[in-house]
């Protein structure tokens, strides 16, 4: 018996060991399950959220393959010690895999309150994630916590145009401080400091947006800039687009700058105060800057700085009190989803050169959107004085005629006192090229630089190939929309306009969304879409809306209405931007039912295929102009489409019936008006084929002989497109959808005029405005429309992420919920590697070819699916590194890191 026990002990470590080991292995799996990336209305612990019920989204980090999330569990508590106890709202567990945008359930939520929050979840794999790091948001003021007052300066009604004005505020606190919020706005921008200090990083606060119906404010945390003791806060405006110049005139919002601003401070005794502006504060207009326009610039004398003035010691001798404005109000008053402009990164000069014409230059060698700044000593009233432009002339001298009436000047005039620092405040230029004049021997390579200003997106797009030439245009693709993307979609940043066009802003939305995270910027952009539409339900032309007249309802402009929300939705999986603009979007459909005769849109203003490509038509009359109708009519059944997507989406079955219907009625309104029985369109240009093939205006029996007319139109240019703004964002893709990929390839790799590549060649780091702003000769297109940088033709970067990386979103699956990888090489391409940074993680695609052999490397993120498909593999060919069996030309995998390699068919090169 003792030697049967003795040779029990052995087997009974054996198991402890075993069991121990299983723990500890189960363990090890939860920690490699872990949450990342928590944001709050897609801000990372945002300070003034006023949604009702704010959603929450999450990432997750893990290791195996194939992990889905089966349950998350979220508690909120407004007290960090209470968070495990949930004492707001404890959601339970909840069996889902929903882990991007879930809604707050708990009850109603109060204002000016922070919030803490964490998450974990469940996988399918048995695993339990450790709760999340803690996040917070915190809710904004309801419209009855506003208590200050809007104040301007004392000669209520002038045009103050310039200088800037001042505003100052000095106070006591006679205890620590434990907490301050700023809530802070204006009629125009500003600019706030307390105790000298500036608050945030943001420029051009409180943004541009429908001022009429909806003005921004922000919030800061400022417990570290105030003190016990003596404080002051001070304010500084600027005209900006509230009442500078905007193309065709000024003062459109308004005519007296004002500020609005509630400093809600917290001591450490309980006390609570509020520093109100109110009829007490200071003003003056005899500051440094003089003068300040978004499109003429800015003049400093910084000899008429007055010292210190944002602290609370400064002598107001001269200043005097402001005057109250009773009759604004509250009520428009929100916060914004939109991140703020903000420096992103500077520029050192590549070289200074002089003109023909003797002019000092500075070259930064990119087309950006900024401006400069100077660390130099002067003579006291020495000025120097800084013209920016974005391109050199043939002759190689500063070019400035396709500016138009803008003056881009910058000038700065020294006070005498050491190096001084300087930059504008309330302009901002698009430029590549600095002309200097004045005291120019102060500038030199080392002492001035660029400043890129951009909205803050994060950029969640890379996209790289074997052709240095496509990787320039992908550059130049991304550098046109940071220069664009200034708090809202921008035609351009450099000449007199500077506007919200609609059209180029939903041709270039797909390409937006892969390059960076512009959900909380269009967002915002959208909700302005909707209030600025006019009554008849046509959208303007540009948002916000300024023009004195209604000015709107054009095809391809007004149908960003339906385009962007639903591609919006489709990119990042969120259902309540449909609801959000679902009744803006019904509105337009009945604005073109309205203005047409027996279901044809056959009425109104339309810009058409906008700046489409017109050669030299001298033998057969090939290059016919697109009738500006079938545009329109392609379309009204392309919006009817995207709103029967969305009527499913939100469950409106009615209303899906009756736009089934109606785009029936469009469709054989189209077929009738232009279309031949043989099936031939009455527009033979490529823009006409490509949009009624691109919306499935044609029945199914004509659509592969119109795919082929229209690859016989580019044939016949000698392989060139001949598509303007509307017709160039789908080209590729309709070559691509019905066989013609090589043709596709060969548009894009064209280096001639007109092409993608033409401007590449010709220096360009931006997308033109024209297929050909510099002409082969080295002289300009037409000077009062040409800009340098302009997005709506880089719409190709769609193409190319979806078509040669291959990465693809699903309408029914959204937010790459699951996805498609399915590259197409081609143009003599040897490899392309891209990434894309979507709301459940990194979506790598990286794929090379060596002799007849492709390889393909995919990352999937957690809680996610994708569909490889393997182009033109030989049969049987395919193997992954891992063993993962394949069968056939495209496999299904859940989440984690594969490569595959397989044989290429011979016929393939």
């Amino acid at each position: 018996m003792i030697s049967e026990a003795n040779n029990l002990i052995p087997w009974k470590y054996t198991c402890l060991i075993l069991l121990f080991w299983g723990i500890a292995k189960k363990e090890t799996q939860a920690q490699a399950l872990s949450l990342y990336d928590l944001t709050c209305e897609y801000q990372q612990n945002p300070i003034g959220i006023d949604k009702v019920s704010p959603r929450f989204s999450w990432k997750i980090k893990t290791n195996g393959r194939d992990i889905r999330q089966t349950a998350y569990e979220l508690r909120v508590a407004s007290d960090e010690s209470e968070l495990k106890k949930g004492s707001v709202w404890q959601s339970g567990k909840v069996a889902t895999e929903l882990s991007v945008l879930v809604p707050f359930g708990g009850g109603e939520l109060k204002s000016k309150t922070r919030y803490f929050w964490q998450v974990r979840v469940w996988d399918n794999k048995g695993n339990i994630s450790p709760w999340s790091e803690v996040n917070f948001w915190e809710t904004a003021l309801g419209t009855s916590d506003w208590k200050a007052k809007w104040i301007q300066l004392k000669q209520a009604g002038a045009d103050h145009s310039n200088p800037s004005p001042q505003f100052r505020k000095a106070f006591e606190l006679k205890h620590a401080i434990k907490k301050a919020r700023l809530y802070i706005t204006s009629h125009g921008l500003y600019e706030a400091y307390i105790n000298g200090q500036r608050i945030g990083e943001a420029y051009f606060t409180p943004g541009w947006t429908s001022y009429h119906k909806r003005l921004q404010y922000q919030v800061y945390d400022v417990a570290k800039q105030l003190k016990k003791g003596d404080n002051a806060i001070g304010v500084l405006l600027g005209d900006g687009w509230f009442k500078g110049n905007l193309m065709g005139g000024k003062h459109y919002y308004g005519h007296d700058l004002s500020l609005l601003a509630q400093l809600e401070i917290e001591l450490e005794n309980g006390e609570k105060i509020n520093i109100l502006s109110d009829g007490t504060w200071k003003s003056t207009t005899d500051g440094p800057i003089r003068m300040a326009d978004n499109y003429n610039g800015e003049t400093y004398d910084a000899r008429m700085e007055q010292a210190h003035w944002a602290i609370a010691d400064f002598k107001e001798a001269n200043w005097t009190t402001v005057q109250v404005n009773d009759t604004l109000g509250y009520e428009q008053l929100l916060t914004s989803p939109a991140p703020m402009v903000t420096a992103q990164e500077s520029i050192k000069p590549r070289k200074i050169l002089t003109t023909p014409k003797g002019e000092k230059v500075i070259d930064f060698g990119q087309n950006l959107v900024g401006w400069v700044q100077l660390e130099a000593e002067g003579k006291k009233g020495d000025s120097v004085i800084f013209y920016h432009a974005e391109v050199l002339d043939k002759e190689g001298n500063f070019y400035t005629e396709n500016l138009r009436s803008a003056k881009q000047k910058v000038a700065y005039v020294f006070k005498g006192e050491g190096l001084e620092r300087y930059h504008p405040r309330f302009s901002f230029q698009g430029f590549r090229y600095v002309k200097v004049e004045g005291a120019k021997e102060t500038i030199n390579l080392n002492n001035i630089k660029a400043v890129v200003l951009h909205s803050d997106m994060a950029q969640t797009g890379s996209f790289n190939t074997s052709d240095s030439l496509l990787n320039q245009l992908q550059h130049n693709i991304l550098w046109g929309q940071k220069g664009n993307f200034l708090d809202v979609p921008t035609d351009c940043p450099q000449r007199d306009e500077r506007l919200g066009w609609t059209g180029d802003a939903q041709a270039f939305f797909n390409t937006a969304a892969y390059n960076m995270n512009v959900a909380g910027f269009f967002m915002k952009w959208l909700q302005d879409v909707k209030a600025d539409q006019f009554s008849n339900g046509a959208i303007p032309h540009v948002v916000p809306y300024y023009w004195k007249t209604e000015e709107g309802g054009s095809a391809g402009w007004s149908d960003v209405a339906t385009i962007i929300p639903w591609n919006f939705y489709r990119l990042y999986g969120d259902k309540g931007i449909l609801e959000q603009q679902y009744t803006s979007m019904a509105k337009w459909i009945q604005f073109m039912v309205d203005n047409s005769t027996d279901d044809l849109w056959n009425r109104g203003f339309h810009f058409g295929d906008w700046l489409f490509y017109i050669p030299n038509d001298d033998r057969d009359g090939r290059a016919a102009i697109t009738d500006k109708y079938l545009i329109a009519q392609c379309f009204f059944g392309h919006s009817v489409q995207l709103m029967i997507n969305t009527a499913a989406v939100l469950g409106k079955k009615e209303d899906v019936d009756r736009y089934e219907q109606l785009l029936q009625k469009v469709k054989t309104a189209f077929l009738r008006e232009y279309v031949t029985p043989s099936g031939r369109l009455v527009s033979s240009s490529q823009t006409a084929y490509v949009l009624a093939l691109q919306f499935d205006m044609l029945p199914e029996n004509l659509r592969t002989q119109a795919a082929e007319r229209l690859a016989d139109n580019i044939r016949s240019y000698d392989n060139h497109l001949t598509t303007g703004f509307l017709g160039t964002p789908y080209l590729c893709h309709v070559l691509s959808r019905f066989g013609h990929e090589d043709l596709a390839y060969t548009l894009l790799m064209q280096r001639t005029y007109p092409s993608w590549l033409y401007p590449v060649l010709k220096g360009a780091t931006t997308i033109w405005e024209r297929w050909d702003g510099i002409k082969a000769d080295g002289s300009f297109q037409n000077k009062d429309m040409n800009s340098f940088n302009h997005y709506a033709y880089g719409a190709i970067g769609d193409w190319m992420y979806q078509q040669i990386a291959g990465i693809q979103a699903l309408s029914d699956m959204p937010g790459y919920k699951e996805f498609v990888i399915a590259p197409r090489p081609g143009g003599g391409l040897s490899f392309a590697n891209a990434s894309l940074e979507t709301v459940y993680g990194k979506i790598v695609s990286n794929w090379k070819i060596t002799g007849n052999e492709m390889e393909i490397r995919v990352d999937v993120p957690p809680n996610t699916r994708a569909k490889i498909v393997f182009p033109h593999a030989v049969k049987n060919s395919v193997k992954e590194a891992k063993g993962l069996a394949v069968d056939g030309s495209s496999t299904m995998v859940g989440s984690g890191n594969y490569t595959f390699r397989f044989r290429l068919q011979e016929d393939v090169k």
